[in-house]
C-alpha cells in the first residue's frame, strides 16, 4: 500500500522569470492610468505660480488649498451641483428600476420577440451616442425640452438601460425559478416573492449597473452642453468651462473643481465595491 505526501509546488525558473515579467507589466500599466489622477490632486494643491511653471516637479513645493476656496468661489457652483444632483440621481434611480422589470420579464417569461429584443438591446448598445446627437437634439427640441432637466434624464436613462438590462437579466436567469415559486405557496404575490426573495439575491448586479449608470451619467458632457443652455441650470461638467475665459484659464481652480467632482463616484464606488465585484464575477457567467 503506497502512501502519497502533499509537497508544496516549486515554480520552475521559466515560468517564475514569466510571472515577474507579467507583475512588473501590470505594475507599469497601473502606474500610467494612475498617474493623471495623480496629476491632477497634486496639481490641485499647487500655488497659482508653481502651476504656470517650467520647472515641474513630482510633488508641490507647498500645499495650499487656495485653489479649492475659488473654485467654490466660482459663480453658479452651487446651481451645477444640484443639477447634476437631480438629473444623476433621477436617471440612476430610474434607470436601475425599469431596467430591474426588464430584466425580470425577460429572463423569467416566455413571449414572442424576447430573443429579438436581448439581440436589439445589444446591438443599441454598439451605437456611439455621437450618432444619435442631432436627433436625439431635434426630437428634444420639438418637444420643448432643451434648457429641461427632464430631457437630459430621459437620455442619461435611456443610454444606461440596454447594458443595465442586459447585466441584471444574468443575475435573473442564475436565481433558481423554485425560490420563487416557493414564496409564492407560501402566501406571497409575485411582486411579494420578488420584492422578499429576488431583490435581494439581485443587490450585486443592481451595485455593478448602478456604478455604470452613475459614471455615463455624472461624467457625460456633450448631451449636457448641447441641451442645456442656461448658465443657471449647468451641470458640473459644463460648468468647468467657465475657468476659462478671454484673460486665460486658471488651472489650479479647474484641478481642484475636477477633483470635487470625481470624489462622489469614488464615494459611491467604496460603498458597493463589494457588491460591484460580485456583479462583474458571477452576472454573466450563464444565460
Amino acid at each position: 500500500m503506497s502512501t502519497t505526501t502533499d509537497t508544496p509546488q516549486v515554480l520552475r525558473p521559466d515560468r517564475k522569470k514569466t510571472r515577474v515579467g507579467l507583475n512588473i507589466l501590470g505594475l507599469g500599466i497601473a502606474l500610467v492610468m494612475v498617474f493623471p489622477v495623480y496629476w491632477l490632486v497634486v496639481s490641485a494643491l499647487r500655488p497659482s505660480r508653481e502651476i504656470r511653471s517650467y520647472d515641474q516637479t513630482l510633488w508641490p513645493s507647498s500645499i495650499t488649498f487656495d485653489n479649492f476656496v475659488k473654485a467654490v468661489d466660482q459663480p453658479n457652483f452651487g446651481t451645477a451641483v444640484q443639477s447634476s444632483l437631480i438629473v444623476t440621481i433621477t436617471a440612476v434611480l430610474g434607470g436601475m428600476v425599469i431596467a430591474t422589470l426588464a430584466a425580470l420579464a425577460i429572463g423569467r417569461f416566455r413571449f414572442f420577440g424576447r430573443k429579438p429584443l436581448v439581440l436589439i438591446l445589444i446591438l443599441v448598445q454598439m451605437l456611439p451616442p455621437t450618432a444619435m446627437l442631432i436627433p436625439i437634439y431635434a426630437q428634444l427640441n420639438a418637444m420643448g425640452g432643451i434648457d429641461e432637466y427632464w430631457s437630459l434624464i430621459v437620455v442619461y436613462l435611456v443610454s444606461t438601460l440596454p447594458f443595465a438590462t442586459i447585466m441584471i437579466r444574468g443575475f435573473v436567469v442564475n436565481i433558481p425559478v423554485e425560490l420563487e415559486e416557493s414564496a409564492m405557496v407560501d402566501g406571497c404575490t409575485r411582486f411579494g416573492a420578488f420584492r422578499r426573495v429576488i431583490l435581494p439575491l439581485l443587490a450585486p448586479g443592481l451595485a455593478a449597473a448602478s456604478i455604470f449608470a452613475l459614471v455615463n451619467a455624472w461624467n457625460e458632457y456633450l448631451f449636457a452642453y448641447i441641451l442645456i443652455n442656461d448658465n443657471s441650470k449647468y451641470t458640473l461638467n459644463v460648468w468647468l468651462m467657465t475657468f476659462t475665459s478671454e484673460r486665460g484659464t486658471d488651472y489650479g481652480a479647474l484641478m481642484a473643481a475636477s477633483t470635487m467632482i470625481a470624489l462622489p463616484v469614488v464615494i459611491f464606488f467604496m460603498f458597493v465595491q463589494k457588491k460591484m465585484a460580485a456583479g462583474l464575477t458571477s452576472g454573466a457567467v450563464k444565460g
